[in-house]
């Protein structure tokens, strides 16, 4: 018998808002996130806007000689946690540290690290390279930092799947608690790759959006999207078995009711051109749910405004849910905040729990004409208010990497 899981803490650090509650609000007002890069001189650069995080000192949320150990991709991650850790009311000091673990992903790491050391072998040499420069490079580092903190001594993995890396850290922190590896689990996603390289990476493989006005830059399923816009931060949640919430009066978001994972087995950056494995990846959250697609209420897009992301994942959703694909009310919250790429998951989970608490569903900022090819329910215009029982959450990373989390209002 596989064991409920429940959401019960939330913590982001996102470029509308370092604090769920911040960024929810901002949500709700429809602000964008998006502006001027400030991280570097973008004078030789094609592509000179981005979402960045503002305002983030991460001493605020953590010890400081502990943060100089960090990359930000960490800090954000660690900040996240944290902020999850308070909201959820648990005192870890009272579990079972083995029974607490933490799955939480990065699809880069820091590039910033390696551009700064690789600075250092050109001018001064390789012996004065960081010692700590491989430590503060990988991606995993973000799932080990959070285990310190918290002290966390129970699974600690990080996913990494490019775009769809939050989604799958989640959920294999549901599958590690539904099948009694652990009873709390700390998922989500975290990066911050907003510099040089990333930028010219990106902008190479004419990924990015040209777009120089913030508000028509990142701009999901309209018919004039050029591509998505590089964003940075964190959304992290605590997963918990349900009887373990229950039993501690711990304040319960919403049940994760499915998950499903697929590979495209395509092409290592453009989805199946059919939306087969990302259809597939839905189906199999919905059949764990043993729920039909007329029931989902919601689906939080992958939503990044690339040609081929947006049109695939139309034809994925019609595939999948046939008939009803009419019905659902769809949205990208990429169109606020850019593409957190390995973080997008996590807080796109965030927007769905506070989708079902509040039965708000935001608008798709920025969009104003959808193509002819993507005719379905983006939520273009204005918010939508509904009850929201059920709501799927897609991410689809470059190597074919499907993930589709259903999740379900809470009833005991």
């Amino acid at each position: 018998m596989k064991r409920r899981v429940v959401v019960t803490g939330l913590g982001a650090v996102t470029p509308i808002g370092n604090t769920v509650e911040e960024f929810w609000d901002n949500v709700k007002a429809g602000k964008v996130g998006i502006g001027e890069i400030t991280k570097f001189d973008t004078s030789d650069y094609k592509v000179k806007i981005a979402a960045e995080v503002k305002d983030f000192s991460a001493k605020d949320y953590m010890d400081f000689k502990a943060a100089k150990r960090m990359e930000l991709f960490s800090q954000y991650a660690v900040a996240a946690a944290e902020e999850a850790y308070q909201d959820s009311g648990l005192d870890l000091g009272e579990e079972d540290p083995y029974r607490a673990g933490v799955i939480v992903g990065s699809g880069i790491g820091s590039l910033q690290v390696v551009e700064r050391e690789y600075e250092k072998i050109l001018t001064k040499g390789p012996g004065r390279v960081n010692p700590l420069m491989v430590p503060l490079m990988i991606s995993n580092m973000a799932a080990g930092n959070i285990s310190i903190h918290l002290g966390l001594k129970g699974k600690c993995t990080n996913v990494v799947t490019a775009c769809a890396s939050g989604t799958n850290c989640i959920g294999d922190s549901l599958r590690a608690i539904q099948y009694g590896d652990a009873d709390i689990m700390f998922a989500g996603g975290t990066e911050s790759c907003i510099c040089p390289t990333g930028v010219a990476g990106f902008t190479s493989l004419t990924a990015l959006s040209a777009s120089c006005d913030p508000l028509r830059a990142s701009i999901p399923f309209d018919k004039e999207r050029d591509g998505f816009v590089l964003g940075e931060g964190a959304g992290v949640v605590v997963l918990e078995e349900l009887e373990h919430a229950v039993k501690r009066g711990a304040r319960i978001y919403a049940e994760v009711a499915g998950y499903g994972a697929t590979g495209d087995a395509f092409h290592i950056t453009s989805p199946a051109e059919d939306g087969g494995g990302a259809a597939k990846a839905m189906t199999l959250a919905m059949e764990e749910g043993g729920i039909l697609p007329t029931q989902v209420d919601y689906i939080n897009a992958h939503g990044t405004g690339t040609h081929h992301n947006d049109l695939f994942e139309t034809r994925a959703i019609k595939l999948a849910f046939g008939d009803a694909a009419k019905d659902v009310v769809i949205n990208s919250t990429k169109s606020m905040i850019g593409h957190l790429l390995g973080a997008a998951g996590g807080v796109e989970f965030i927007v769905c729990v506070k989708t079902i608490q509040d039965g708000f569903i935001h608008q798709t900022m920025g969009t104003r004409e959808t193509d002819e090819q993507c005719d379905l329910n983006y939520a273009v215009g204005a918010p939508i208010e509904k009850e929201v029982n059920y709501a799927l959450t897609n991410s689809l990373g470059f190597g074919g990497h499907n993930a589709t989390l259903l999740l379900k209002k809470y009833e005991g």
